[in-house]
């Protein structure tokens, strides 16, 4: 692949060029010349004026269905969508069947993802079968290629299990991922219990879900010294309880799902099970909270909780309808939405790419000469449309199909590929 990126504007903290408007010439995928006014006969020329370039976007909640429940989504329609929305890559939740509870399933995503733009790595579980019982294999998994370990969008709920889960995953330097959920205390709620729930007559999963299973997890990382990782915390509670564990010197990242950012529970008025997700949507003053926490450094990285079903697993009464939103192609849409007037656009590709991988413990792309292309191609400004036809997922369970959004990557690098989106 040889290409001409002409008048971009660099946004990436770790680069001397930031801030700075300069053509990228890219050869066999390498990044050979960075400057002003380059001309070379013979390659594709795309002008981004007007636009930014940075360091490619990671995901690092993402969940497809194969293994097992690939007419959900599988890796060819995933990475399409993951491309679409500006990502050059994904971390796989573990939400599978299988499982990826064992260097077989770890093996089978890593190869089923060979040779794609984006890059594909799997989490694998911290249970057998995510029962939530015995340890899984994780050293193996992490020789095969797991980034992390995670049950997925099944909570933890044995203090032991945890507890022995981040002393053996610290062992060989392995992350745990926590899903802070208490689910007897969640019971069998469909939405944030507060003033709606009330007014809609339905029973409330309260915010002490989940601020309780932080503060259990907080505790069980300070106990073991291991590191840990929160994933799409939800409410102001949590984000003061991470906040204090941070500057006690514990190792505690979080994330937060870019829907959280922009959407709060009066949108269940309409009872569109689109916006059914888990956590909850909140209100308000949880999402004041939760982008504090970005702005100050508590949050580390926005994700999309991508989340995929079939038309009958949506289109069904709210009370019944399964819980998640195909987000890989809304992120920065909703977070540019949701927060520019709350991050620099160097924080937010600082949540988008840099964070995660740092996180994860991967290689940090950086904008420089010699480096391989690895790269995201963006507007701030672009108003667009989401329509169904335009939807790359497998799955088009989104609240978001005929809203107007602003904000839209354009273009991604990776691997000796170039792929454009649609405007």
């Amino acid at each position: 692949m040889n290409l001409l990126i002409k008048s971009a504007t660099i946004v990436d903290p770790n680069s001397t060029f930031n801030g700075q408007v300069l053509d990228l010439l890219i050869e066999k995928g390498v990044v050979v010349k960075i400057g002003k006014g380059i001309e070379k006969s013979g390659v594709e020329v795309y002008d981004a004026a007007g636009q930014y370039i940075s360091p490619g976007w990671m995901d690092m909640n993402v969940t497809f269905g194969d293994p097992g429940l690939e007419t959900k989504e599988d890796v060819d329609t995933g990475c399409a969508a993951a491309a679409a929305g500006g990502f050059t890559a994904v971390a796989l939740m573990p939400n599978t069947n299988p499982p990826l509870h064992s260097k077989s399933e770890i093996e089978y995503v890593k190869n089923r993802a060979k040779g794609k733009l984006v890059d594909v790595l799997p989490i694998g579980t911290i249970s057998q079968k995510r029962e939530g019982k015995d340890i899984s294999e994780m050293f193996d998994m992490t020789q095969s290629g797991a980034v992390a370990f995670s049950d997925g969008n099944k909570p933890i709920q044995d203090a032991g299990l945890m507890m022995r889960s981040l002393q053996y995953a610290s062992a060989f330097g392995g992350l745990i991922i926590s899903y802070a959920e208490d689910a007897a205390i969640a019971d069998k709620a469909k939405m944030n219990e507060g003033p709606t729930s009330t007014l809609l007559g339905m029973k409330g999963i309260p915010n002490l879900a989940e601020e309780l299973m932080v503060a259990r997890d907080i505790y069980l990382a300070e106990y073991t010294g291991s590191k840990l990782h929160f994933t799409t915390v939800s409410t102001a509670g949590a984000v003061s309880q991470i906040k204090a564990a941070r500057k006690k010197g514990l190792q505690i990242t979080a994330d937060v799902a870019a829907h959280h950012l922009l959407l709060d529970d009066s949108v269940l008025e309409g009872f569109d099970s689109n916006f059914k997700v888990k956590p909850p949507l909140r209100d308000k003053k949880d999402i004041k909270a939760l982008k504090d926490g970005l702005k100050d450094g508590t949050i580390d990285a926005v994700v999309s909780q991508h989340t995929p079903h079939e038309i009958e697993f949506k289109e069904v009464e709210f009370e019944v309808a399964s819980y998640g939103i195909t987000g890989l192609e809304t992120v920065f849409p909703l977070l540019n939405m949701s927060c520019e007037k709350v991050l620099s656009l160097e924080k937010m590709v600082y949540t988008l790419a840099i964070s995660p991988r740092e996180i994860l413990g991967l290689e940090v792309p950086a904008i420089s000469e010699q480096s391989k292309a690895n790269l995201t191609i963006f507007d701030t400004d672009h108003e667009w449309t989401l329509s169904e036809s335009n939807i790359k997922s497998r799955s088009k369970n989104t609240p978001f199909i005929g809203k107007q959004l602003k904000g839209k990557a354009f273009a991604v690098i990776n691997n000796n590929q170039f792929i454009k989106s649609i405007a």
